[in-house]
């Protein structure tokens, strides 16, 4: 299996707050990698390093080395915007833009040049299909996107990032504002599209990393503990702090 991001000797300070520490981590293309750890280990901070949205931070510093596909992503020159088509995001809370359902899905691709009506309404099919979303909305794309309920906002997130057509999906806690049923939804609609792309999903639920990803990394203040294959880490940790997180002993 190809490796899709590795990270490198990765420290991360924000202002004398030294967040990151030492991180060495591969994430391989076409897997599920889920980051766990109690809050305020860095789980979201190393996510969102990946495609640099900490560069909007104030005072967040950076050293180490993190490519993609080789690249080294923080070298200077390197068009960010291209990076963040690459590398697209899926934030906690559902925040579909106030607009229609179809233009909440062609904004992205009107932004990086495509006009015309019948690729827009292309790609707005095939992203909205993607995410297993386009039953519910086809009859009313035209509609504010904000009539949706909190587990069609997301799938409508999903493919909103779909649409620019990238190759990895950072999805930070996607599920945690959405009950059950909708939750079950992005797991079977995450589990699919690791076909075509790479996640990496930060999560709180144990469930939820047992049940989808194919690797899972173990934060704890600002540094991993332990990373692998899901079925080892939870059925075999080499480390007692794993164990005591995974087994509801503190975090």
């Amino acid at each position: 299996m190809t490796t899709k991001f590795s990270v490198q000797h990765m420290d991360l300070h924000y202002g004398a707050f030294h967040a990151l520490k030492d991180v060495n981590l591969n994430i391989r293309a076409h897997e599920i990698t889920a980051f766990i750890g109690p809050s305020g280990c860095g789980k979201s901070t190393l996510l969102r390093s990946l495609n640099r949205m900490n560069d909007l931070v104030e005072d967040c510093r950076i050293t180490g080395d993190i490519r993609l596909d080789g690249e080294d992503i923080y070298a200077p020159g390197t068009d960010v915007n291209m990076l963040r088509k690459r590398v697209g995001m899926v934030f906690q809370k559902p925040n579909p833009f106030p607009m229609s359902v179809y233009d909440n899905v062609a904004y992205g691709p009107r932004t990086h040049g495509v006009k015309k009506r019948a690729a827009l309404d292309a790609i707005v099919e095939k992203s909205l299909r993607d995410a297993a979303i386009w039953d519910e909305v086809k009859d009313r794309l035209h509609r504010s996107a904000l009539g949706l309920s909190g587990g069609q906002q997301q799938r409508l997130c999903i493919a909103r990032a779909l649409a620019a057509q990238p190759e990895v999906i950072l999805m930070d806690e996607p599920t945690s504002a959405l009950d059950p049923i909708s939750t079950g939804r992005i797991e079977d609609l995450a589990m699919e599209l690791k076909r075509d792309y790479t996640i990496v999903m930060v999560t709180h639920n144990m469930q939820q990393a047992t049940r989808v990803s194919d690797s899972t990394v173990f934060f704890l203040l600002g540094e991993i503990i332990e990373s692998g294959k899901t079925e080892a880490i939870f059925s075999r940790p080499q480390d007692k702090r794993t164990e005591a997180y995974i087994t509801g002993r503190f975090g």
